[in-house]
């Protein structure tokens, strides 16, 4: 029995959530599409597994990662018993090694028009959505997605690819800027207009002290 690990890469770029798709180069099903994976190693563990695939095929290190579960029936993959332990990874798309992109023949793909994958990969991809819209809720994990500074705009349209509806702009400002853990800084962001938006940064460290002390969070 082999086990391996896979993991759906999200980035999010021009107000969409993306996965990164990879064309198999190898049998069986050669030519499919497929997410990114690997097989553990015996001298490491699932997460450093999971780190070692995900840098391999991005360029990008240290990243947000998170275990979705673990799939196992006997007859997901016509090449052997393999059991898959599956984990979504957060990038910064601006970070995304664009030359890997070449070497691996992946794309970045809207998540909303992926289409068929092999073996259970759909599956996947589909229970990592799940989760990250429950996680979102009441984590920061979505500011792995976007720059260190952002604004709120960016940030509205991160929260609306992540759950596929509008939010009201008001009470989403409101919402976010009262519960205190954004950090306003002194420049704008002028590319959309002359007004500008200005940029704004996450502050961890309060988040953690007001998790700390029970304080209830929710960002939707």
């Amino acid at each position: 029995m082999l086990v391996s690990v896979d993991c759906i890469i999200l980035g999010f770029q021009d107000k969409e959530i993306n996965v990164l798709i990879v064309k198999r180069k190898f049998n069986p099903l050669k030519g499919g599409r497929s997410l990114m994976g690997g097989f553990v190693r015996k001298d490491e563990s699932l997460n450093e597994a999971v780190a070692r695939v995900v840098a391999g095929y991005t360029g990008v290190e240290n990243v947000y990662m998170e275990q979705v579960g673990a799939y196992g029936e006997v007859n997901r993959d016509p090449g052997g018993r393999v059991v898959s332990v599956v984990y979504y990874a957060l990038i910064d798309m601006h970070q995304f090694d664009e030359q890997l992109k070449d070497r691996h023949n992946t794309e970045w793909v809207n998540v909303k028009n992926v289409g068929p994958l092999i073996l259970d990969h759909r599956q996947f991809l589909d229970d990592a959505l799940r989760h990250l819209r429950i996680q979102s809720a009441t984590h920061p994990v979505g500011f792995n997605l976007l720059p260190e500074q952002f604004t709120l705009p960016q940030l509205q349209s991160l929260y609306e690819a992540i759950y596929a509806h509008e939010l009201d702009k008001r009470n989403f400002r409101k919402k976010v800027l009262d519960m205190g853990v954004l950090e306003k800084l002194d420049k704008k962001d002028k590319s959309s207009s002359k007004r500008g938006a200005f940029y704004y940064k996450f502050n961890k460290e309060k988040y953690d002290y007001m998790v700390k002390n029970g304080v209830d969070i929710s960002f939707i």
